[in-house]
């Protein structure tokens, strides 16, 4: 894999504190570094927030009503960097006009994903940036789902059919990827 560094930009999906409990918590320390690590690159990060707003599908048809307001829709603490673009946003794809506006405007090719939830908005944005002709990359290790690990893992199970094996990898193998290429 060969990663142009100008075509790349790190997303990262929904890492709220209504999303983040004792079953997906764990990848806060991970995603902030990958964060961290990406600004020191100077590659682009782009989060989003997703809102559920009153008489919404998920709370129609799901009978789901979280996610309204602070302290939940609010983003994790740690993930307030500056220079990086936050997305708000009412559905499961990060592919939002804003984005896909964003996406057009910078040339992006190659889109990171980490965040969650694996089985939900990560699983759902990875197949719209595939559908739209371009690279997703879901780093696994930086992704989680609040409904638990064995979720998260067929989440991941899914996204390896969906958008190829190849695909799916871990934080540290992209970095290492993003720095050779710099070298090479």
């Amino acid at each position: 894999m060969t990663i142009n560094t100008k075509e790349l930009v790190l997303l990262v999906v929904d890492m709220q504190n209504g999303f983040l409990g004792h079953r997906s918590g764990h990848v806060l320390p991970i995603v902030t570094r990958v964060v961290e690590e990406f600004k020191k690159r100077g590659i682009p990060v782009v989060l989003t927030r997703f809102h559920n707003n009153p008489d919404s599908q998920y709370e129609r048809l799901i009978g789901w009503t979280r996610l309204r307001t602070s302290p939940e829709v609010d983003l994790a603490p740690g993930l307030e960097f500056d220079g990086v673009a936050i997305i708000d946003k009412t559905i499961y794809t990060a592919l939002t006009p804003e984005f896909i506006s964003m996406i057009e405007s910078h040339g992006w090719r190659t889109v990171a994903i980490c965040g969650v939830a694996t089985d939900g908005c990560v699983l759902k944005t990875a197949v719209d940036v595939f559908e739209r002709g371009m690279v997703p990359l879901v780093l696994a290790d930086a992704c989680a789902s609040h409904a638990g690990d064995d979720v998260h893992k067929a989440g991941l199970l899914l996204l390896s059919r969906f958008i190829g094996k190849q695909q799916v990898i871990s934080s540290e193998e992209l970095l290492a990827e993003i720095d050779k290429t710099s070298i090479g």
